[in-house]
């Protein structure tokens, strides 16, 4: 591999794949370094992530913990910045090899757009961002000649199986869901169903926010959005099979019929890990998959009638301009309200279905009328509560 560390921006540290990359990070010293950490409010964990890692600065988004990151910090000569605008700003740094975006959710957004302006390679684990703005996004990544690498599991397995295959049409690309905690439920099951049973994932450990989007399958549906702007394909190119393993990650079909699928235990640590290292494979010491542990492996088509939250965002997909973006918006507001009690597991979709019904169609939006676009789906929403 090259001689020189990569200097890494972890925005989102304190977060679960922000954590998990500087796990990474810390099991390959020679490799990587983490150069800027970034974080919303969780001011305890920065301050002990900065100790471990001496990055040159790190920011805290929420205003009111400044003084108490900049006390820790300061006699460690780590530079402490504070607010929205800084967390934008920091990714302009010259030091900076590769941001690594993982906030999570619409607020990822910003900071991620201003590093493609400022010509940084991205490692997006914020699939938000090119859900709400993939056309943006991806026309700006080309404009300012950025790669963006996908850190998400089932895009970054589509992204190994394209490997040495840029060339070949692709005839359609699968991404597989595992159906979450709630797979083969009925809606009379699932009208009764309370949050705690909603954040218990069969296969992977995440944030509360993607626990949910997982159970109600609007996670597969925002990888669908994500993926179309990732790899440049239209709609129908694209479908979703239920693979409660986790094991398949996703597959990718070519012309000749032929598939290829990137397989391995569910862990985040080696998609993060290879967005980092790309084009290169490091050598690590994660749990190996052994097929004698999986005898079985089983697909299943999605249930688009119960789980109705993928249904929408096939919708959204299929429309086009600012209808992804409400989606969003509309989701993210749900699920802090089913989080909170104040609704029911299905009045996620029903809330969702509203809000992009309510809504005027934009068929090209500038990043301004994103912006419009997600504060006003989100003011809707709250109203339908």
């Amino acid at each position: 591999m090259t001689e020189t560390k990569k200097r890494i921006a972890v925005v989102g540290s304190t977060g679960s794949i922000g954590t998990q990359a500087l796990e990474v990070i810390k099991e390959n010293p020679d490799l990587f370094e983490a150069e800027v950490l970034v974080a919303h409010s969780n001011a305890k964990l920065l301050i002990e992530q900065a100790l471990a890692f001496n990055p040159n600065a790190v920011v805290i988004a929420d205003e009111k913990k400044y003084l108490q990151v900049k006390e820790a910090l300061i006699p460690h000569d780590i530079k402490v910045f504070a607010g929205e605008k800084a967390v934008e700003q920091i990714v302009e740094m010259e030091t900076i090899d590769l941001v690594l975006a993982s906030i999570v959710g619409y607020a990822g957004l910003a900071s991620t757009i201003h590093a493609i302006k400022n010509k940084k390679q991205i490692a997006l684990a914020n699939k938000e961002t090119m859900v709400v703005a993939g056309e943006l996004v991806t026309k700006l990544a080309l404009e300012n000649a950025v790669n963006i690498y996908p850190v998400d599991s089932e895009h970054s397995a589509i992204f190994q199986c394209l490997a040495g295959e840029w060339e070949n049409p692709i005839e359609k690309i699968y991404l597989t869901a595992s159906g979450g905690p709630f797979r083969g439920k009925d809606r009379a099951f699932l009208s009764t169903v309370k949050k705690e049973q909603a954040l218990k994932h069969p296969n992977w450990s995440m944030g509360a926010k993607i626990t949910i989007d997982s159970a109600t399958l609007m996670n597969k549906g925002l990888e669908v959005i994500e993926a179309k702007w990732l790899f440049n394909l239209p709609t129908e190119k694209i479908d979703v099979i239920v693979h409660p393993q986790s094991i398949v990650h996703s597959l990718v079909q070519f012309e000749d019929g032929s598939l290829k699928a990137q397989m391995g235990l569910p862990d985040m640590k080696l998609p993060i890990q290879y967005a980092m290292a790309y084009p290169h494979r490091v050598k690590n010491n994660f749990p190996r998959f052994d097929f004698l542990n999986y005898p079985n492996l089983s697909f299943e088509k999605a249930d688009l009638n119960t789980f109705s939250c993928l249904n929408l965002a096939f919708e959204a997909l299929r429309l086009g301009g600012n209808m992804p973006c409400v989606l969003n918006a509309a989701n993210e507001i749900a699920v802090q309200a089913f989080l909170e009690d104040k609704i029911g597991f299905l009045q996620i979709s029903e809330l969702v279905e509203k809000t992009m019904q309510k809504l005027a169609f934009v068929p090209a939006p500038t990043y301004e009328q994103y912006v419009d676009c997600d504060q006003e789906a989100r003011r809707i929403a709250r109203e339908f509560l």
